[in-house]
């Protein structure tokens, strides 16, 4: 397995002002294997401490937390030599030691010759009072589920996941092959456990249940840290998800999880599994213009899973369909194609997304993107009709400098319209930035 988050962290190795960092993502994304696989590689030894395990390592910091104090105490429960610059120290699951956040204040001041590196859920540091977080004194990094190339290199095609970053005129070549893996990525979507699971067996039943696992382990997490009503709401809009995607009009209502919901009541297990980084939000904006977050509308939004797969799987979608009904993206009325086009957005690194509706909502555009002091549309098409009359209209009345749709059609440009194929979206970013 590759994930092309190691080159940020090899970045962060290399920094002159190099802080203490801090790997923020979803539960089951990949963190631990990510931060293990850059020890192995890119420094002589690492030490790895697991709070969640390792009681006796917690018991470290609860005392002085001066940085030569804790590697000493590490070294001799790890039974390494912890050496400057070059041993990596990796404290997973931090959430079970608060202090030894705190901590990393003083690595950053005082010790910064040695490579630190945390990992694990956030949720739980506010339960803790009198904990102090080191505010300017970390970098963090963030990881998201498999992105469709890295899916590719998964499954062991290195040759089409390379050739995606090339040339159209060749990338269009072997247009019917990204379709047939693009449909096993959509259920599959990009947890580390499952696409290992697929590739491994092409088992769509245990690679199924790997997925419904994680899912309660995301419930349970929440059931552990939330109060007990967040947690509640935070249930209840998860597993509305299907039921919110299934609308022709895709904008979060309420009432789909409780006659009578109300939005003040569940700004809290919003603002929770975005934190676990669980869900997306996309505000809407009736005006496109600079800054975007200035035109957002805060109550209105659509709501996205952060994982294609997790969305097959928490809307019980039978895997035949996906493998071979032909109207695979139709489902939901194509949003998990749009939640696949923003995944592969928002693994790109790009932040600030948000989605265009009239007044009326008679016309809409699926993503807006700010870049360079343009706002870009960008309509999502599931299958290879494209006639879109929202993109038209807006065209006509806003004149955007270029207009992007991605669908099943092939990579083409035409009267400041271009289209990219749904299985070159991580394309976009680039091609935006540069066209």
């Amino acid at each position: 397995m590759y994930r092309t988050a190691i080159t940020e962290l090899q970045a962060w190795k290399n920094a002159p002002a190099r802080l203490p960092l801090i790997v923020r993502g979803a539960r089951q994304v990949g963190k631990t294997w990510l931060i293990e696989e850059f020890g192995k590689t890119s420094f002589n030894s690492y030490v790895k401490i697991n709070f969640e395990r390792n009681s006796a390592a917690k018991q470290i910091f609860d005392g002085d937390i001066d940085p030569k104090r804790i590697i000493r105490l590490l070294e001799i429960i790890s039974q390494k030599k912890i050496s400057p610059h070059d041993t990596l120290v990796f404290l997973d699951e931090i959430q079970e030691a608060p202090r030894a956040l705190t901590a990393l204040k003083y690595f950053a001041e005082d010790a910064p010759e040695f490579p630190v590196i945390a990992a694990g859920s956030l949720l739980g540091i506010a339960e803790h009072e009198g904990i102090s977080f080191p505010v300017g004194k970390v970098s963090f990094m963030n990881l998201y589920p498999m992105s469709f190339k890295e899916f590719l290199l998964a499954a062991g095609e290195k040759g089409l996941a390379e050739l995606l970053s090339e040339d159209f005129s060749m990338v269009n070549t072997f247009h019917d092959s990204y379709i047939e893996h693009l449909r096993e990525y959509m259920l599959t979507g990009g947890m580390p456990a499952a696409v290992s699971s697929w590739t491994e067996s092409h088992n769509s039943e245990a690679m199924r249940k790997v997925q419904n696992d994680i899912i309660e382990s995301y419930l349970s997490d929440l059931s552990k840290h939330a109060p007990g009503e967040t947690a509640v709401r935070c249930r209840r809009i998860i597993m509305s998800l299907p039921s919110q995607l299934a609308k022709e009009n895709k904008k979060f209502t309420y009432s789909i999880m409780k006659e009578g919901a109300k939005s003040k009541d569940y700004e809290t297990g919003f603002a929770w599994l975005e934190s676990c980084r669980i869900i997306n939000r996309v505000h809407r904006v009736t005006v496109p213009a600079i800054p975007m977050s200035a035109y957002e509308d805060q109550s209105v939004f659509k709501l996205f899973m952060h994982d294609t797969g997790l969305l097959c799987a928490l809307s019980r979608i039978d895997p035949r369909i996906m493998l071979e009904g032909n109207s695979v993206m139709d489902i939901f009325k194509g949003a998990l194609t749009e939640q696949y086009v923003l995944q592969e957005l928002i693994s790109s690194g790009w932040t600030g997304i948000a989605y265009y509706s009239n007044e009326r909502s008679t016309a809409e555009i699926d993503f807006l993107i700010e870049s360079g002091g343009d706002i870009i549309p960008l309509e999502v098409k599931s299958g290879i009709n494209t006639k879109a009359k929202s993109l038209k209209t807006y065209r006509e009345k806003y004149k955007p400098r270029v207009s992007f749709r991605a669908s099943l059609l092939p990579y083409k440009e035409q009267d400041g319209l271009i289209n990219v194929p749904l299985y070159a979206a991580s394309r976009l970013k680039d091609l935006i930035q540069h066209v």
